[in-house]
């Protein structure tokens, strides 16, 4: 029987793929190019929205994988912030 991706693991998923997305616009900026962050903005809200949804334990869970994505946005932040 397949394994059914539960929403825990599906907002898992899209937290590590944000990483992933942070990582390319941060070696974009350090390469010298201009990269725009509004869409990941609106990947932020979505996926804050995603979090909500789920239950108190589910969400603890994410905690450690959430406070890596805002450490690498912060990263960014501040790379953005140096041009």
């Amino acid at each position: 029987m397949p394994h059914t991706t539960t929403h825990a693991e599906a907002v898992h998923a899209a937290i590590e793929s944000m990483g992933g997305t942070v990582l390319v616009a941060r070696a974009l900026v350090e390469a010298g190019r201009r990269v725009d962050l509004e869409g990941l903005d609106r990947d932020a809200t979505a996926l804050c929205a995603a979090v909500l949804a789920l239950g108190v334990e589910e969400a603890r869970l994410l905690r450690p994988a959430l406070e890596a994505l805002l450490r690498q946005v912060n990263d960014l932040t501040a790379q953005v912030a140096l041009g």
